[in-house]
């Protein structure tokens, strides 16, 4: 009986002990964690200022000696029927989103980044300079662009989700073609003040939440960078279009995030790839249905043509440049955010990604329509 009443004794002081250590222990613990967290806070923060203001200054330095030498400039005049500025305007915008960018060459991971970034750079800047490459040579930079992205990060897409993969070999061509596909999509959705680079800081917003929720503070660094850069870009694009972001430009900013999204899905298991899809789902559905639609009226898919969804839009419902991008990014953003909030689940993520292509489809029937009585 006196020693079940020692162990009983013992028992009690040690518990006390125990729970004395965890009172004391989960403070200095969440103390460490609050720490560790503003400094990667202060970093991230410091990153995408320092972007900002790089992409910012070299732009404002760019509208003055384009407009003085009349160099990178897009005439107001030009017949091409997705012009919608009443002011001739530079079209180098693409210049201080890269300069921004160039901070990628402080991490290792940036310099991986850095030979593709270029080439996806240069299949559009030539455009910019009015020297225009064949769809043919251009296309084949894209492509040496994504190839080189994936030899160097070795970011392959395999995992389908929902327990669907495939062989390495059509993963790599699979990734090639998502990307080549993301740098044109974002340079077709470029055609209101604000719209692709709004589009792509939502994009980056959503990558950032994903990747500080894996503690993966290279790919957050480089979408810190990226962002600011394209900020600094977009203060001077919206609303007033003192500058244009160019195919330069639009290439450079759709290759990014479409490798920083196969990156998230092919490193993390609960990344999946259906989230990627949802996130991309506008630049990539306008693409995908673009292709269609001029195939059904007898064109070109390459010939540019006034009946994309947001020139309809501008048309017949804002019939102001602004307001057409701000009208798109709030009801693309919805999606967006919930599919960053679900970003682990495939089947939430396909629902959603065929309920825009569902509302998409309904709204430009509706606007088609109005676009035929019209004409």
């Amino acid at each position: 009986m006196i020693i079940e009443l020692l162990i009983s004794c013992n028992q009690k002081y040690y518990n006390k002990i125990f729970l004395v250590n965890v009172i004391i222990a989960t403070p200095n613990k969440a103390y460490s964690i609050i720490c560790k967290n503003y400094k990667v806070f202060i970093i991230m923060m410091s990153l995408f200022i320092y972007a900002l203001l790089i992409s910012l200054s070299l732009l404002i330095l760019v509208i003055i000696i384009t407009h003085k030498y009349q160099f990178f400039i897009d005439s107001s005049d030009s017949k091409k029927p997705q012009r919608f500025h009443e002011e001739s305007t530079p079209r180098a915008g693409g210049l201080g989103v890269l300069a921004g960018m160039l901070l990628i060459l402080t991490f290792p991971l940036g310099l991986k980044f850095i030979p593709s970034i270029i080439l996806a750079f240069i299949s559009g800047i030539f455009e910019d300079f009015h020297h225009s490459l064949s769809p043919k040579f251009r296309l084949f930079l894209q492509l040496i662009a994504a190839i080189s992205a994936i030899v160097f990060t070795h970011s392959v897409v395999t995992y389908l989700g929902l327990g669907i993969s495939m062989p390495y070999w059509m993963g790599v061509i699979f990734s090639v073609f998502a990307i080549v596909g993301m740098m044109n999509a974002i340079n077709i959705i470029d055609g209101f003040n604000g719209l692709a680079s709004g589009i792509i800081l939502f994009i980056l917003a959503s990558f950032a939440y994903v990747a500080y929720q894996h503690n993966c503070n290279d790919t957050l660094s480089i979408i810190s960078i990226t962002a600011g850069a394209t900020l600094g870009f977009f203060i001077l694009n919206f609303p007033k279009g003192k500058i244009f972001l160019g195919d330069g430009g639009a290439y450079l900013l759709g290759f990014i995030v479409a490798i920083i999204g196969i990156s998230l899905a092919s490193s993390y298991a609960d990344v999946s790839p259906w989230y990627i899809l949802a996130i991309f789902i506008y630049p990539v559905w306008e693409v995908i249905f673009s292709i269609f639609r001029k195939k059904y009226i007898g064109i070109s898919p390459f010939s540019p043509d006034s009946k994309h969804f947001h020139m309809l839009i501008h048309k017949h419902i804002t019939k102001n440049n602004p307001l057409t991008t701000l009208f798109i990014l709030s009801i693309t953003s919805p999606f967006m955010i919930i599919a960053t909030l679900f970003h682990n689940q495939s089947i939430t993520n396909i629902f959603l990604s065929c309920s825009f292509i569902f509302f998409y489809c309904l709204l430009y029937i509706y606007l088609y329509k109005k676009e035929s009585s019209a004409n």
